[in-house]
């Protein structure tokens, strides 16, 4: 099938999923997860349980090590230099394995950014410690008043000399507890259009007047956090790129964010998980959950949801490969991967049945984890449910990436 009307072909995206040429590559991946990496963080994981910050860094230097943590980046800038099929096979493996999801902050996010807009000092100062994994980074981004309108942010820097000075809260800043660095959108400039007057600038997270609170989810994690500066000095060269472009790089950011919401491997994982537990025999009962209709119905779904999903992904892939970006499109992605994910993690609180009203504090501890099947997955699963509403808000809401679809793809 050839490219019709800017459709990418059938044929293009058949040979990013089947080319027979990965399956050596997909084989190396494959062992190094089930016999390199470390097994105390695939056992931890797989129970729901949140990594310490050493955990963290175990995990991602652990593949920073292997060279393969920066995933997606070019050879020039110290990555793999996979093509874009081997890229995809290591997440599908990644995920397969259930090895903890990449902290995305600073190899997906940052990462791109210093070595695409970034001086040679900057690139050499910076990008060793992200694709090794032994820092960390947070994206400061949102704020109290500033979430989906980004453009009205209010976290000022202003220049003293050789330092900027910044001043105001982050909010909903992810991994921030980890985090060795943060980079963020400021406002330098308010004398024009609101897009006008952002950059992008880093810090230190032990910068003095920094301080981090804990914003505790409903699932019971500590994942979020907001972050407030108080008359923070940082040194001018950790402005990235040119004072008043943020917004520019902000936004070539956002399109390979938003694409790599889909996980296809880690949402096949979970369906296979949860097919398991509701094949079981429950505690003090004969019937299994997957010989009910309803529930074999919404699983079916859930499968076509999820194979829907990798093809409207690998569309937008095999755009990329042909030189393309990730562009306006990548709405679509994050809409259908967070809806996908969360029509998943319902089926985790028909597993759960009755275990779920349960009230927890820790998804992992004991008296959830030594009943049978059904009961020792059930708060981990809960959680997880719960962690995954808040999908279709960050990263800028579904109902954001609706208008912009409407209005940049269709035209309406």
């Amino acid at each position: 099938m050839a490219d019709v009307g800017g459709r990418v072909s059938y044929c293009a995206l058949m040979d990013l999923k089947t080319d027979p040429k990965l399956e050596d590559f997909r084989a190396d991946v494959r062992a190094f997860f089930e016999n390199e990496f470390p097994k105390d963080i695939l056992a931890k994981t797989a129970k729901g349980a949140s990594l310490t910050t050493e955990e963290v860094r175990k995990s991602e230097t652990a593949l920073g090590s292997k060279g393969w943590l920066a995933a997606g980046w070019p050879a020039e800038h110290g990555g793999p230099g996979w093509s874009l099929e081997e890229q995809y096979v290591f997440d599908e493996e990644l995920e397969r394995a259930g090895v903890p999801t990449v902290t995305p902050m600073g190899v997906v996010y940052v990462g791109p950014i210093i070595y695409t807009f970034g001086t040679e000092e900057q690139k050499q100062r910076w990008l060793p410690g992200i694709r090794e994994g032994r820092e960390g980074w947070a994206q400061g981004y949102s704020e109290p008043e500033a979430g989906s309108d980004l453009a009205s942010l209010q976290f000022s820097a202003v220049k003293e000399g050789d330092e900027y000075v910044l001043n105001g809260t982050k909010i909903w800043t992810s991994a921030a507890q980890h985090a060795d660095w943060i980079f963020c959108l400021a406002r330098t400039d308010n004398s024009g259009k609101k897009q006008e007057g952002i950059s992008f600038i880093i810090a230190e997270m032990d910068r003095p007047g920094i301080t981090v609170t804990p914003i505790i989810t409903i699932d019971g994690k500590h994942a979020l956090n907001q972050v407030h500066f108080d008359n923070v000095r940082v040194p001018a060269d950790y402005l990235i790129g040119e004072e008043g472009k943020g917004w520019t790089y902000s936004q070539y950011l956002l399109g390979h964010e938003r694409t790599s919401y889909a996980r296809i491997g880690g949402k096949r994982k979970q369906l296979a998980h949860i097919r398991k537990i509701a094949s079981s025999v429950p505690d003090g009962g004969n019937h299994r959950l997957i010989d009910d209709p309803s529930f074999a119905r919404k699983l079916a779904e859930a499968d076509l949801a999820v194979d829907g999903l990798e093809m409207t992904v690998l569309r937008v892939l095999s755009a990329v490969k042909d030189g393309g970006a990730p562009g306006k499109e990548a709405s679509i992605v994050k809409i259908l991967a967070t809806e996908t994910a969360q029509q998943i993690t319902t089926l985790y609180l028909d597993t759960a049945g009755f275990n779920a009203q349960r009230g927890f504090a820790d998804s992992v501890s004991p008296d959830w984890l030594e009943g049978g099947m059904a009961t020792s997955h059930a708060a981990p699963g809960v959680s997880t449910y719960f962690g995954t509403r808040a999908q279709s808000i960050y990263g800028g809401t579904n109902e954001i990436q609706h208008n912009i679809i409407a209005k940049r793809v269709l035209g309406l």
